[in-house]
């Protein structure tokens, strides 16, 4: 399941490309706009966005090469979806960062199978092992120790706790964990993350006190 962002102005396009996708699984959030959505990549940052050209504030082509000037979001998968069909307009946008295209017209399963193919394509390298000091997650036996002592986790803490090792040092939203790690962007589960990260301090001991809370965003590990 994978968080997609469509920016598009055109209102009944958009409600076609947001209801095939969320049949498909994933968490959708439309924008008619660049604005809106600019605003909402400052909460989070998606999986992958669904990009038209032509829009009534910045087109496709600018927004694109925005992202990509952007640290945090120069890898970001980028579709674009346009009803220009000349090869100089398509060879512009995969220049300018685009990913891949869509044209318009276009079905509701290739819609679908450009997206499975992109974020599949997308995957990062599973990390086999993280260390911080003397704790070590290891992904090729799927456990955590100190030391020389293993740690009993569940499946969801473990998880949590690898989330939160990858971004090392970074501050994490709640709904960047919960969306990550339970695949779901509503906040009112988010005190299913609190006990998660109680117990998972308990379990880590002296580790426990490097899971930081960041008052009223999230949380961090240093």
């Amino acid at each position: 399941m994978a968080l997609i962002y469509i920016v598009e102005d055109d209102d009944s396009i958009r409600e076609i490309e947001e209801f095939a996708l969320k049949n498909a699984g994933h968490n959708v959030l439309g924008f008619p706009d660049a604005k809106s959505f600019f605003n909402k990549m400052d909460d989070i940052i998606p999986d992958l966005v669904l990009l038209d050209v032509m829009l009534p504030d910045l087109n496709g082509n600018e927004i694109t090469k925005k992202l990509r000037r952007n640290s945090d979001t120069k890898k970001l998968p980028v579709i674009m979806v346009t009803a220009k069909t000349g090869d100089i307009d398509l060879v512009k946008g995969l220049e300018d960062g685009a990913d891949d295209y869509i044209r318009k017209p276009f079905s509701v399963m290739e819609l679908i199978s450009r997206v499975k193919a992109l974020l599949r394509r997308s995957e990062p390298e599973e990390i086999k092992i993280i260390e911080m000091d003397e704790l070590i997650l290891n992904n090729e036996k799927h456990k955590v120790s100190i030391g020389d002592e293993d740690l009993d986790l569940t499946y969801k803490e473990y998880e949590l706790l690898q989330y939160l090792l990858i971004n090392k040092g970074i501050v994490l939203e709640r709904e960047q964990i919960m969306e990550n790690v339970w695949g779901t962007l509503y906040v009112g589960e988010s005190r299913t993350l609190d006990m998660h990260i109680k117990t998972l301090r308990q379990k880590l001991k002296d580790y426990g006190s490097r899971i930081r809370t960041v008052r009223n965003v999230g949380y961090v590990i240093e």
